[in-house]
């Protein structure tokens, strides 16, 4: 649950299971509390790495999901961008000794930075959006859809709407770590909303997994291959 702001306060982004002090515990306790073999493995499903395809990863935190699209297809171009610098040198150690061209940025994600030659036509972001502002993730979708190459795709596996006693088991886990304030929206549904209004091509909600941390989905947000400048900041 590393996150990938850029606000301009040294506290800006909000470090994997909510607490620095906690960074070392991160990979064990995903893969306990949130059934993460099961939902890694259907994004990297939809997102059908194949030779060439430019993928960035938006808050790539410990670098796991590097190593599941290596492994399913070792000729991609891969970058993960993360502020937290814990987290990024467990990235760096992870991927010691695999094929595929795999780096990572320490620093905040911003349209503006030129991560490959080209536009990259995979964005990816993973237990991120949950644990920023709402003002954030607006900007962090928005930012994703000015960086797509036109017909691109945007992944996204994140806490969705709660329902039931997946709502309860959210807020008992996810909100106590991570507030209450930045978690809600998600658990109202607000990230397929967010994406539509940023004028993505389309947009669709792939699958819904019930963890023991709340229900996490998993959207896909498409570009058209003609893209029309809309002037959002």
């Amino acid at each position: 649950m590393s996150s990938a702001t850029r606000t301009g306060r040294a506290d800006a982004h909000t470090p994997p299971l909510g607490h620095r002090a906690l960074t070392p515990l991160y990979d064990l306790a995903i893969a306990a509390m949130t059934r993460e073999k099961t939902w890694r493995a259907a994004l990297v499903k939809v997102m059908a790495p194949s030779p060439g395809d430019r993928i960035l990863d938006i808050g790539s935190g410990t670098g796991s999901l590097s190593v599941a699209l290596s492994t399913a297809c070792p000729r991609i171009r891969y970058v993960g961008v993360d502020p937290d610098a814990d987290a990024v040198r467990r990235a760096r150690q992870k991927i010691v000794g695999l094929e595929g061209n795999i780096r990572f940025h320490e620093g905040y994600f911003s349209a503006e930075e030129e991560y490959f030659s080209e536009p990259p036509n995979k964005i990816v972001s993973s237990l991120v959006l949950h644990q920023v502002p709402l003002a954030e993730k607006r900007r962090i979708i928005v930012q994703a859809r000015k960086a797509l190459a036109a017909g691109g795709s945007f992944f996204i596996a994140d806490y969705g709407l709660q329902r039931g006693i997946q709502r309860l088991l959210f807020r008992s886990t996810v909100q106590t770590l991570d507030g209450v304030g930045d978690t809600q929206p998600n658990a109202e549904g607000i990230i397929p909303k967010l994406l539509e209004s940023s004028r993505f091509s389309s947009v669709n909600e792939t699958e819904r997994l019930d963890t023991a941390t709340g229900t996490i989905s998993i959207y896909v947000a498409r570009l058209t291959r003609c893209r029309q400048s809309d002037g959002s900041a």
